[in-house]
């Protein structure tokens, strides 16, 4: 299976939700490495490394968020997979 890299931003009301948290335990359960972050414009933003399947599946999650989140648009770009990453982190 091959391995892809995407960078993806998050907009809506998706800070103070646990949105970083439960994208982590789902990147996680997915077996995807990466990290997820606040961005100071009130964006989530991510970068995440995987099997594509479970890439999809990340991003399907993406459009939803969890609970209380208001999603509003994932824009998602693919990038160059560099298997940099050894597990999914939260980045303050």
């Amino acid at each position: 299976m091959a391995k892809s890299r995407l960078h993806i931003y998050i907009s809506g009301y998706v800070q103070g939700v646990f949105y970083r948290s439960t994208a982590k335990r789902i990147a996680e359960s997915l077996s995807l490495t990466g990290w997820v972050r606040n961005l100071s414009d009130g964006r989530v933003e991510a970068v995440v490394e995987g099997e594509e399947e479970n890439l999809s599946k990340f991003v399907e999650w993406c459009k939803r968020g969890p609970i209380g989140a208001e999603v509003e648009s994932v824009e998602v770009n693919r990038e160059e997979y560099k298997g940099e990453f050894k597990e999914f982190a939260i980045r303050y």
